[in-house]
Formats: structure tokens, C-alpha cells, sequence
């Protein structure tokens, strides 16, 4: 070998080294941020899923000192809820005890109780007191004062500490440009001429165009042309050329992913949908770092900041002259070592662990009222349950519970719960659409795709009708991009917009049941079927469409194991799918089933039900210890939320016993709807005070385009109990709880509780954080208020044109009003109704979810057989 192709070698190897490392970087940063995919399809997802390893608190510090977000509660909420009598004063007194007890403060306990106590209790030290020249000689004099830090300090971007030290705005001018670059990039509907180039990747489609672009300088877009061909090395070289140390780069790397930690999210979640843009999140830093490079050139190297230590201890003595009822001459007299001991204290006692242990107080006192609901009934063995005339299987889902409870006040009604997937890893595809969607958890990836169909006698006039509707949309887009063609439209389109405009405004309800029917009349879409069978699909090459006969069995038998129903059948069982309907909202999907990745879960309840009445399948099922009658029939409907009606989606040939039921069930809908109505739409702002046809005020809402909230959505939730629903049938649990059956006695090795938690109370607990994170900070995990969003690229919502893409929830969806929190900021608490050693195994078999009770992420408690409460967390 020559030296000449040895040292090639050599080079090549480093390299792929260096490239092997900062993908290895990449990866490990992005767990600070979540996937975020387009509203269209929303799916509940916790902001911090990557970060379990952590505790709740030590992800905030780390939050407050990269972004300056606050992800516990503020004193405002904590306020409100003291005032409202949410929260128990016992439970604040026991967790000061309890955090008192873990720190040593070098102070006598009384002494340290009684700041404590009062830091918890009363306001924040007026700013006055800091700026006093005592005070300012005291914190010189305790300069040298060494803290006992608890958490490293995270490194911030070398602009955002240009910009805290008062330099020019590099940060915003940084942002606007990543901002445009990643609207371009994942346009999916708006652009009219999408961007050059972006089959090569977004820093590849980046580094041609900007290298043109105006809004630079032509010194700045000569440095983005000679950038290296390369996003690895792009990246590599803008960290050593910015003297980032490599044991720093992955916090820096999170450090720029948190700055605009929803277009990142965006990248990442593109990422890890389509193998050929799998490096889309290297492409994103490499682009946002070196265009930070070349905009802080002239900028470095950056002046030595000054220490903030100084206003630290000015800010600790005003706490103590307040908090402490301390003077400034009592405080001068004590000795150095009691200050800083003082000092130390009012440190370690900041405003995080305040928050916190207000938040707690605020967990347990509802833990205890929910605690105090519920009430465990032993039935004597001797009591016979009454056989079931129709047994509802709905989704866990918050807003099924007061729907749930009205039904049962039937006599021979009884409800379940599971999630609303139904145990279903499906894709599905409605009859004559090109796209499907995943309708199950998004964690999780489709096995099977299920699709509509019809022969082609029926397809054929449907589809034709089809095209005509399409053709029509399809030319009203290209007249409205066309230059001259687009001066013709508002003469052509303008009298029919114009009546809908109005009729939309003035008389909501009835223009949205014309629309319907003129619809419904044109398409006149006939009974479709299902590919529940097996099938060749040439132009299916990822996944198989429809299943085998044993895998019909295999999912109808876990599906029924995990609802609970698997004897004592009813002659009609009806596998309740939810969605929601509203007008002009871009957050219909989120109002949709979690469990099925923001969409409606009616169709997976259809193909449940369809596969429950298979006679193949009941004739396994037989072998398999689970008889279902011949009398028996399933039939599926969907639980529209925003009306609280009930809608059949699929109604097969009925027994005599199953007609008798449907009739029974048709007969007391309309009222079970009407008080399931009037209870929902009274928590509502506008109609606590009058409320006169809740049915007529619902539909209302659903069909008001102008309308900001059209339902609460799961705002409330804060609670999830696994076990049998004569727990929880009598409760009024305020449609704050998931509800999900579970049996221990068929669960002896624990599987079924272990598939529930890893599934279902997964999803649970995303709801609950991703509600949690918008309530607590609305405008970084949140989307801001409704009424000033815009919908851009087709893929999400910015305030204003030029904000990061906000992930989150509505301002709506969580606030009562400008000053009132609706949604009570709770970590999900776990209820499980199993004796002891069932829960034990449980937390020593599942790391995951130890890993989440022990660290804060959820809270977990447990019912056993003889109806004691046991707290875990």
C-alpha cells in the first residue's frame, strides 16, 4: 500500500468516525423535544417522553435554565386553586416536613419550618427591598459565598447569551430565517410553487437557495455557499469554528432544538416516518448552527459576562429580611456561618420546590376526594347480577363517562371500557380515498390495513359522483393560483360563497343540516364492506390487508380478554367507536380518538364487530374457553362527543332477543343524549348562567364556524382507574377519569395488566402531560389563543406568520378565562384495582413504569380486594 493511498484511508476512516459521532450526537439531543406531526392527523404526545430517566423536577430546573420555562404550576393557578378549596393545607404541611427531612440546612427545624412556612404562604419580597444600598453591601460583603449546587447548569447558545448580554437581536434574526427556510421545506397544501430541490434534503435545498437570498448579505450568503457539501461536516465544522467543547455539544445541540422546539419537532417526527428523510433532524442543526456562525462572526469572541451572583444573593437576604421578619441590623449581627447557612436555605428553598410542593398538596387533596367517591362494593355471593339486555364497550376516554352513566340508568344496560383501538394495530382506508391513516397509538406502527370497498356495480356511479365533487374543488384551487384566471372566480364563485358565508353566520344549525343532506343526497353512499380477509394487493407492498384466519381469532380473543367480556354475553353488544364534529376548526383531530392517532375510532369498532360475528371465529373462540350465544350479535356505533349522541356505523341481521335490545336502546337515546348534554355543555363559559336547550346549543356548536370551542375536549382529566366499573358505576366522577375494566381474578400471571399499562395508560398519560404542558406554559407546549393563529404549510399553526410551530393545545382548550385556568395542571394518577402483590409485579416487571412513579411522571395508587387504599407514590 503507498503512503499517498494509506493517509486516503486514514482520512476517510476519520471521517466516517466524525459522521458516526455527530449522528450519535443528534440522536441523543433530540430526546428533549417530541415528534410533532401535522394537526390534521393530532395525536396526544408528552413533551418530555424522552427525558422518564430524569425526575419531574430535575426536567424543570433543566427547562428554567435552557428556555426559561416553568413547567410546574405558577403561584397564580396554585392561588385560584387554594381559593376554590382544590387544595388541602394538611397535605402542603406534610410535604414541607417531608422535604425539611432531606435537606440539611444547618439551622435549628423550627427556624427553617418558619421561613418555609412562610415563603409557601405569602407573596413574593418586593423588588424594593433588593435595590436598598444595606442590601447591596451585604451581598458584596457575602460574596464569596459557595453554593451547594444540586443540578448543572445547562449551556445556552452562544445567541442567546449575546442577547442576554444586551447585544443585537442575532437570535430573532436567526429564528425569523429558520422559521421561513422550514415553512418552505414542509409545505404539504399551501405553496403554490414549492421549494427547489427538496428531494436532496433540507440543509442541501437550503444551502442552494439561500445562498440567493436577498435578505442576506452578500458577505453572509458567500459564507452559506462555501459551506461543505455535507450536513455532518457542516455541523462538525460551525461547533468548532463557534469553540463549542465536544463534552458540551450535546447540550448545545439541545440547547437549539429547545429554541424552537416545534419546527424541530416537526423535522423529527418527518424523520422517522420515511427512511430517505431519516436524517432530516441532522439537516435542521446543521442549518440552524451555521447560519448561527455566520451571523455572530462579527460578534465573537463574545465579551466575559459578568457574574450574576451578586443580584442571586441580594434576591436570598430580601427573602430572609421579608420571609424571615428579619431587619437588616438583625441581620448584620449574626454570624458568617448562620448567613450562609440562611442563605443556603432560602436558596435550596426556591421557587420550583415551592411550586411543587403546592402541586402535590393539590395531587393528593384530589387523590383523597376521588378516594372518598369511589366505594368498593362486595356483592354477596348469593346476589345474582341480572343478566345484561345490551352490554356498550366504549373508549376510556374522559367524555365517555357521563355519557356512560346516563346509559346505565337503563335497567339491563351495562358499560365497559377499553381503549378506543380496540386491541386493532390497523391502517384503514374509506372507500375511494388514496391516503389511510394509522388508527391506532402513534408509539405504535400498523400490522394490518383494512379498507372499504364495493363491487363494482355499486363502485362505479359512487365513484363517478366522486370525481365530479373532486373536479370541481380541484378547479376552483387552480383558477384561485392562476393569475388571470383567479380575476374571473369571485364572478363565477361569489354569489354561492356569498349565501353560505351568510347562511354559515346567521343560522349555523340549520345551514350545517342542509349542507349534510345535500351532501349525503349527492354521494348517496351505499353499505360499504371491509377487507377482513387476506388478500393479494399489488399496489400494498409495506403491510398485508386483512388478516388470516388465525389472526381474526388472535385479536378478537385479546380484544375481549382485555375489555373483560368473555362470558354472560348480552344479545346485542355494540363496540362504541368516539369522534367529534365541529366546523372551521384546525383542531378537529385533536378532539378525535387519542388511542387511534387523532381520528375517529368508529371504523376500528366496525371491524371489531365485524369479526366478533365471523361464525369461523365464534367457533374458535369456543375451543379457546370463550362461548360467545348464537343469540348474540355485534353491532358497532360511534359516540359523536361534541352532541353526545350515539350513531350506529354498522348494524348486521339481528336476533329477536338483539332486535328487542336495539329497540330498547333507540327508545331511551334521545334522553340519555339530552342529560348527558345539559351536564357537558353547562361547564362550558357562555352557558353557566343559561342554558335552555342543551341539544339545540350542542348542535349549535358543532356547526358554528366562528365557534372557539365547540366542546372541553379531555381538559379535566386527572385520574385513570383499571378495574371492574361497579368500582366507579355509582360515582359522578365529573368526566375526569379514563376508565378501563380489568378483572384480576382472570388475570393470574398479570399479562392483561401489564398490556393495559403498557398501552392504554401510555396514552392516558401522554393526554394527561400534553394538557398539563399547555396549561402550564401556553405559548412555548401550548398554540396561544385561537383567534390570532394562522394554519401555515399545511401542517400546523404559528401566532401570527413568523412564531414556531406551536405543538401543543389551544389557549381554549384549557383556560376558562384570561384569568381562570379550566384544566386543573395534575399528573395522571394510576388506580389500580388488584390485591398488593399484583402491583408489586407489576413495578418489578415493567422498568417503564417504575421508572415513571418513582420519577414524578405519574402517580400511582392501588384498591385491594378487601377495598384499601394504598398510595404508592
Amino acid at each position: 500500500m503507498t503512503p499517498t493511498l494509506a493517509r486516503t484511508l486514514s482520512w476517510e476512516k476519520e471521517q466516517e468516525n466524525l459522521s458516526l459521532d455527530i449522528h450519535d450526537l443528534v440522536k441523543s439531543a433530540s430526546e428533549v423535544i417530541a415528534p410533532l406531526g401535522p394537526i390534521s392527523k393530532f395525536a396526544a404526545r408528552s413533551p418530555w417522553a424522552g427525558l422518564e430517566r430524569l425526575s419531574f423536577e430535575q426536567t424543570a430546573r433543566r427547562f428554567k435554565d435552557v428556555s426559561d420555562i416553568e413547567i410546574f404550576p405558577n403561584a397564580s393557578v396554585l392561588k385560584s386553586a387554594r381559593e376554590q378549596g382544590e387544595i388541602d393545607v394538611k397535605f402542603l404541611k406534610e410535604g414541607l416536613q417531608q422535604w425539611l427531612k432531606q435537606h440539611s440546612s444547618g439551622l435549628p427545624l423550627k427556624v427553617a419550618e418558619e421561613f418555609c412556612r412562610s415563603a409557601l404562604t405569602k407573596d413574593l419580597p418586593s423588588s424594593d427591598l433588593t435595590v436598598q444600598p444595606e442590601v447591596k453591601r451585604l451581598a458584596k460583603k457575602l460574596s464569596g459565598f459557595k453554593y451547594q449546587l444540586k443540578t448543572r447548569q445547562s449551556v445556552k447558545t452562544l445567541s442567546q447569551r449575546f442577547e442576554q448580554i444586551g447585544g443585537e437581536s442575532v437570535l430573532r434574526d436567526l429564528n425569523r430565517h429558520l422559521i421561513k427556510w422550514c415553512k418552505l421545506f414542509l409545505d404539504e397544501s399551501q405553496a403554490v410553487w414549492s421549494m427547489p430541490n427538496r428531494e436532496e434534503g433540507f440543509y442541501q435545498a437550503w444551502r442552494r437557495m439561500a445562498s440567493l437570498d436577498p435578505a442576506l448579505t452578500l458577505e453572509e450568503r458567500k459564507q452559506i455557499k462555501n459551506l461543505p457539501k455535507e450536513a455532518g461536516n457542516a455541523l462538525n465544522e460551525a461547533l468548532s469554528h463557534l469553540g463549542i467543547h465536544p463534552s458540551e455539544s450535546q447540550e448545545y445541540l439541545e440547547a437549539h432544538l429547545l429554541a424552537l422546539p416545534g419546527w424541530a419537532g416537526m423535522m423529527l417526527w418527518r424523520s422517522q416516518q420515511h427512511r430517505n428523510e431519516s436524517s432530516l433532524l441532522m439537516d435542521y442543526l446543521a442549518v440552524r448552527i451555521s447560519m448561527e456562525l455566520i451571523l455572530m462572526k462579527p460578534h465573537l469572541p463574545l465579551p466575559t459576562q459578568g457574574t450574576e451572583e451578586g443580584v442571586l444573593l441580594e434576591s436570598l437576604i430580601a427573602a430572609w429580611l421579608y420571609w424571615g421578619n428579619f431587619s437588616i441590623k438583625a441581620w448584620s449581627q449574626l454570624p458568617a456561618a448562620e448567613q450562609k447557612a440562611r442563605l443556603n436555605l432560602a436558596w435550596q428553598f426556591d421557587n420550583i420546590v415551592r411550586n411543587r410542593l403546592w402541586m402535590e398538596a393539590w395531587e393528593k387533596t384530589y387523590e383523597q376526594h376521588l378516594m372518598e367517591k369511589i366505594a368498593v362494593k362486595q356483592q354477596p355471593a348469593s346476589m345474582q347480577k341480572s343478566p345484561s339486555v345490551a352490554q356498550f364497550v366504549f373508549c376510556i376516554d374522559v367524555r365517555s363517562e357521563p355519557f356512560r352513566r346516563q346509559l346505565e340508568r337503563t335497567e339491563g344496560f351495562e358499560t365497559f371500557g377499553a381503549a378506543g383501538f380496540f386491541g386493532l394495530p390497523i391502517e384503514t382506508c374509506k372507500l375511494d380515498s388514496h391516503h389511510s391513516h394509522p388508527s391506532l397509538p402513534v408509539l405504535n406502527k400498523p400490522q394490518f390495513k383494512v379498507k372499504e370497498y364495493l363491487p363494482e356495480s355499486q363502485y362505479q356511479p359512487f365513484h363517478e359522483r366522486q370525481q365530479a365533487v373532486n373536479s370541481l374543488q380541484g378547479t376552483f384551487k387552480t383558477m384561485k393560483h392562476n393569475l388571470l384566471a383567479s380575476m374571473l372566480l369571485p364572478e363565477v364563485s361569489g354569489p354561492w360563497l356569498s349565501m353560505q358565508t351568510l347562511t354559515r353566520t346567521f343560522l349555523p344549525r340549520r345551514a350545517g343540516r342542509t349542507f349534510k343532506k345535500l351532501l349525503d343526497t349527492w354521494f348517496r353512499k351505499p353499505d360499504v364492506k371491509l377487507t377482513l380477509d387476506r388478500m393479494e394487493d399489488p399496489a400494498e407492498t409495506e403491510i398485508p390487508v386483512g388478516f388470516s384466519e388465525e389472526e381474526k381469532v388472535q385479536y378478537v380473543e385479546q380484544a375481549l380478554k382485555t375489555i373483560g367480556l368473555t362470558d354472560h354475553f348480552a344479545p346485542l353488544v355494540v363496540i362504541c367507536g368516539h369522534g367529534s364534529h365541529s366546523t372551521n376548526n384546525p383542531y378537529a383531530a385533536s378532539l378525535d380518538c387519542g388511542a387511534c392517532g387523532g381520528t375517529s375510532s368508529a371504523f376500528n369498532a366496525r371491524v371489531l364487530a365485524a369479526l366478533c360475528n365471523l361464525p369461523n371465529v365464534r367457533q374458535a373462540l369456543k375451543a379457546r374457553g370463550i362461548s360467545i350465544p348464537e343469540e348474540t350479535v355485534f353491532a358497532a356505533a360511534e359516540h359523536v362527543t361534541t352532541l353526545d349522541e350515539l350513531h350506529w356505523v354498522y348494524l348486521p341481521h339481528l336476533s329477536g332477543k338483539a332486535e328487542d335490545a336495539y329497540t330498547g336502546i333507540e327508545a331511551v337515546l334521545p334522553k340519555v343524549s339530552e342529560e348527558a348534554n345539559a351536564e357537558r355543555i353547562r361547564e362550558l363559559p357562555s352557558f353557566k348562567d343559561r342554558l335552555k336547550n342543551p341539544k339545540a346549543e350542542a348542535e349549535r356548536l358543532a356547526e358554528d364556524w366562528s365557534e372557539i370551542r365547540p366542546e372541553w375536549g379531555l381538559a379535566g382529566n386527572a385520574a385513570f382507574v383499571i378495574g371492574e366499573r361497579s368500582l366507579t358505576e355509582a360515582c359522578n366522577l365529573e368526566g375526569r377519569v379514563f376508565l378501563h375494566n380489568y378483572n384480576w381474578k382472570k388475570d393470574k400471571n398479570g399479562s392483561l395488566l401489564s398490556g393495559i399499562i403498557a398501552g392504554p395508560g401510555t396514552v392516558c398519560q401522554m393526554i394527561n402531560l400534553q394538557y398539563y404542558a399547555s396549561a402550564v406554559a401556553p405559548h412555548y407546549y401550548g398554540s396561544g389563543n385561537k383567534a390570532t393563529q394562522t394554519v401555515t404549510s399545511g401542517i400546523g399553526v404559528m401566532q401570527g406568520n413568523a412564531s414556531d410551530l406551536l405543538s401543543g393545545l389551544p389557549w381554549q382548550s384549557v383556560m376558562q378565562s384570561d384569568d381562570t385556568v379550566y384544566h386543573a395542571p395534575l399528573r395522571l394518577l394510576v388506580v389500580i384495582q388488584a390485591p398488593k402483590e399484583y402491583v408489586e409485579r407489576l413495578l418489578n416487571q415493567d422498568w417503564s413504569f417504575f421508572q415513571k412513579v418513582q420519577n414524578g411522571w405519574l402517580r400511582l395508587a392501588s384498591i385491594d380486594p378487601e377495598g384499601n387504599w394504598k398510595s404508592w407514590s
